[in-house]
């Protein structure tokens, strides 16, 4: 009876820790609701999950100790406008959580948009990589460059 028990311990053990690995967002990096959007370079998540894109930085609207910068409301905006109530897919790279324990991630949208790379495309963020998290910095600083180049968004005229 008791090697039985032990048996069956072995089995359900295994199974219930593959659950709490899968249950786990940031190691599942299934697909997830964007409930809102805190600001151009950070969402929040369905299950409450607070996700920093990796690699970026959106001038800020929420920060503490800053005032609304230049083209903050407007990066804000657009990710609201592309992630917003949709599903996401979150892919983290090596470092998985920041110091305020947001989850590192690049966000790919369901149509397959790069969200990451789209706001550096279209002018909404700034290249900010901090390793070991650099697994896209040469097409992110490409994308920033092209921006520049094009005069678009924050590179536009003031």
């Amino acid at each position: 009876m008791r090697k039985m028990k032990q048996r069956r311990l072995g089995i359900l053990l295994p199974a219930v820790l593959l659950w709490a690995v899968m249950s786990d967002p940031a190691l599942s990096q299934g697909t997830h609701r964007v409930e809102r959007v805190i600001d151009g370079d950070t969402v929040e998540l369905k299950n409450g999950e607070r996700v920093r894109l990796i690699g970026i930085n959106t001038p800020e609207t929420v920060h503490p100790f800053k005032s609304v910068e230049f083209f903050g409301k407007e990066a804000g905006e657009f990710t609201r406008r592309l992630a917003e109530g949709k599903r996401v897919r979150i892919v983290t790279d090596v470092q998985e959580r920041d110091r305020y324990g947001r989850l590192l991630a690049y966000v790919f949208l369901e149509d397959g948009t790069f969200l990451n790379a789209e706001l550096l495309k279209q002018g909404y963020a700034t290249v900010s990589t901090h390793p070991p998290n650099v697994k896209y910095v040469k097409l992110f600083r490409k994308l920033e460059r092209q921006a520049r180049k094009k005069g678009i968004g924050l590179w536009g005229k003031r």
